[in-house]
This record gives C-alpha cells, sequence and structure tokens, in this order.
C-alpha cells in the first residue's frame, strides 16, 4: 500500500459525498494515477507516485471534476425554493403571533416548536425563523435532487412568489442625488443630537419660553434613550452614504440588512424601557397613558416593517447567492 496515495485520495473523499459514489470515484482515480505511475516509470514507487500527484492537481479540483453536472438542487426546483420558504414563514409567521397574544407555547412536531415570547423577543426572532424555513425547504429539496428520481411537487396558486422579488435596479443620476440630499439631513440631525447631548446628556428638552430648556426625561433613561436614538441616525446616515457609492446590488442589500438588523435590536431596547417612571417634569395621567401606547404602537410598526425589509433583503442575497 502507498501511504502518499491513500493520503492524497483522503483528501479528495472530504469534498464527496454518498459512500457509495464516493467509493468508486476514489477506485477510479486509484486506478488511474497507478496505470499513469506505471506508464511513466515502470514499478510504481513512491517518488513517481508523487510525481503523478503534483501533476494530478489539487483534491478539491479532482473532486469537482467528478461533481459537475451534479446540482446540489435541481434547476427546476429553484423557484419552488423560495416559494416553499414563503410558505412554511408565513405559517411560522402566524404561530409566533398566537405565541404573543396568547402566552403560550406551540408545538407542531416535527415542524416548529415556538415557545412563549413576548414582542420584542418576537421580533428578533424573525430574521431567525426565515432562515431556519429556508435551511428546512434547501434540505429537503437537497434529498429530492439527490434521489435521481421523479418528483412533481405541489404548489398553491394563492401564495405570494418571493422568488420574483427583483433585485433593486442601477440608481439613476436623480435617484442618487435624492440619496445624498437624504443622507445630508440624516447627517445634520445626527450632529444636532450629539450636540444636545454633549450639552445637556440628553437630546430631549422642554422649554416654556423658548429660552431655559430642560430635561424632559429622567437622567437615567434620558441618556440611555438619546444614545439608541443617536445610534439609529448614525447607523442611518452610514447606511446612505454607503448605498450612495455601492457599486453593486449585493452591496446595497447587504447595507439595508445590517441597518435593519441594528434599527430592530434599538427598538426591542427601547420597547424594553419603562414608561411609568420616566419624565423628569409633571404630565397628566391621561397624556401619560396616550404617550405610552402611541409610542408602542409607532415602535412596534416600525419593527414589523423593518422585519419585512430585513426578511426582503435576505431573500434578495440569497437568490443571489444561489445564481452564482
Amino acid at each position: 500500500m502507498h501511504k502518499n496515495l491513500e493520503i492524497y485520495l483522503e483528501e479528495i473523499s472530504h469534498f464527496l459525498s454518498g459512500r457509495g459514489e464516493r467509493e468508486e470515484i476514489l477506485s477510479e482515480i486509484r486506478s488511474h494515477i497507478l496505470e499513469k505511475a506505471e506508464q511513466e516509470s515502470g514499478p510504481v514507487t513512491d517518488a513517481s507516485l508523487e510525481k503523478v500527484i503534483a501533476a494530478y492537481g489539487k483534491p478539491r479540483l479532482v473532486a469537482e471534476k467528478y461533481l459537475e453536472g451534479r446540482p446540489v438542487i435541481a434547476p427546476a426546483f429553484k423557484r419552488l425554493l423560495f416559494r416553499y420558504t414563503t410558505l412554511l414563514f408565513a405559517i411560522h409567521l402566524t404561530f409566533i403571533v398566537f405565541a404573543v397574544i396568547f402566552k403560550k407555547s406551540f408545538i407542531v412536531f416535527p415542524f416548529l416548536f415556538i415557545p412563549r415570547v413576548g414582542i420584542v423577543e418576537a421580533i428578533m426572532y424573525l430574521p431567525a425563523a426565515f432562515l431556519t424555513d429556508f435551511g428546512i425547504v434547501a434540505l429537503v429539496l437537497y434529498f429530492i435532487t439527490q434521489s435521481g428520481r421523479e418528483f412533481k411537487l405541489p404548489w398553491p396558486k394563492f401564495a405570494l412568489d418571493l422568488d420574483e422579488m427583483k433585485a433593486p435596479s442601477a440608481k439613476s443620476l436623480a435617484a442618487k442625488i435624492a440619496t445624498m440630499v437624504g443622507a445630508g439631513i440624516m447627517l445634520a440631525m445626527t450632529g444636532v443630537a450629539v450636540k444636545l447631548f454633549i450639552k445637556f446628556q440628553t437630546i430631549f428638552l422642554v422649554s416654556y419660553n423658548l429660552e431655559n430648556f430642560r430635561p424632559l426625561l429622567l437622567p437615567k433613561p434620558g441618556r440611555l434613550i438619546s444614545l439608541i436614538v443617536i445610534v439609529m441616525l448614525a447607523a442611518g446616515t452610514i447606511s446612505l452614504f454607503i448605498k450612495v457609492f455601492a457599486l453593486s446590488r449585493r452591496l446595497t442589500c447587504w447595507v439595508d440588512a445590517i441597518a435593519d438588523s441594528v434599527a430592530l435590536v434599538l427598538i426591542g431596547l427601547l420597547l424594553r424601557q419603562q414608561y411609568t417612571n420616566l419624565f423628569a417634569v409633571d404630565i397628566p395621567q391621561k397624556l401619560l397613558t396616550w404617550f405610552h401606547f402611541t409610542l408602542t404602537f409607532t415602535l412596534l410598526f416600525a419593527a414589523l416593517i423593518i422585519a419585512i425589509d430585513l426578511v426582503r433583503n435576505l431573500v434578495r442575497l440569497g437568490r443571489k447567492r444561489l445564481a452564482e
């Protein structure tokens, strides 16, 4: 037995799947190498094998030659990949909403397990839920493809085709100018917020005569909420400036996805704040109740829109990756 040949074959086997198919390919490669070594130098030696192996190619490239034309997921199923993921995620999302509303856990074995979660946890869970659903569908389609059998997979006519969502086209000059103007406005707002925070340790101020400003919130929550808002403004500003000079659609999608993720985390921090002991000035109870309801509703609505946009950008990135 030639140790260097067995080591080479073992390295190739790391890039092959399926035991029967792997053994067949490795046996064929072993025969080719031994035959070539014998043709070139007569009796096979470790030295002659080393020379043939070096010329044969790197293990990964050799494995890829044998795997050409064998897709991970059949082209006919690529459209269904996003269709089924969309449908699965819609069901997943429904159970998440039920878990929040009814404050109960839901188990649909072996489909999913949704623990009892709060609103913030549910919002943070949405991107992970989508990626999980995508992985489940991809795994099923992979096994169907590798089986080599003919399958006609059903598809309900009422479902939405996320795979038909198109990536944003190249921006026109007018669109870039509009984005630049928006970035400039965001930069100015961020600068004003930072200046106020440095001077007053908060950006939430109140004045009855437009001269003497005083903090609207108590020091600790005022600083925390102010910093969260400043980070959100800064993230939005950076995102817009990057998108102005982005040269590819993928970079734009990545910027949007990262900005959405940051925004969701910050909104989650805001939702965790207690509003009962927040203000440094006297506010009527009715007005306080109205403020709490309005702010919570606004943050939840914004979080929902951002979560949808995050999923959409993940779909676009997945489609781009799959196409490559």
